[in-house]
């Protein structure tokens, strides 16, 4: 197996917020796993890291929620490094409302979010292909 890292250069990017967001806090642990539990069968995943308590309640981790008619439809997870670095932990999505596209459309939102907070670097601990066409992206090389 092989592991691929990336970034998002968040100043090489022009997205706005698009999309109307809420930052769960406190965090609606119920919501939040019934929202990953649908998005991890409709995904049909084999295999799954679990929403223990502490990962979504730490104080450096936050969590953006999109909703629709008041229910919680997706959320996506950030972990704070510094005021300039965040890393893009989790994303989950319900899939009830498909016209929603919220995927890639919510990256692009929380790009803007965080440019806009100052920060300078989204980190990614996987890359999937459709990241390759986000403005600011990079493929991070080996140290030397």
């Amino acid at each position: 197996m092989t592991w691929q890292f990336g970034r998002i250069q968040l100043q090489h990017t022009d997205y706005e917020i698009e999309l109307d967001y809420q930052l769960l806090n406190p965090v609606p642990v119920d919501q939040v796993r019934r929202v990953y539990r649908e998005y991890c069968l409709h995904k049909r995943f084999l295999s799954v890291i679990p929403m223990v308590d502490g990962r979504l309640t730490d104080p450096n981790t936050q969590l953006i929620g999109y909703h629709e008619q008041d229910r919680l439809v997706a959320w996506s997870m950030y972990r704070i490094w510094d005021n300039k670095n965040i890393l893009s932990d989790h994303f989950a999505w319900d899939y009830r409302n498909p016209l929603l596209r919220l995927g890639i459309r919510s990256l692009q939102n929380e790009c803007a979010i965080y440019r806009e907070s100052g920060y300078e670097y989204m980190y990614f601990e996987s890359i999937q292909p459709y990241m390759l066409s986000m403005q600011g992206f990079e493929i991070l090389g080996p140290i030397g």
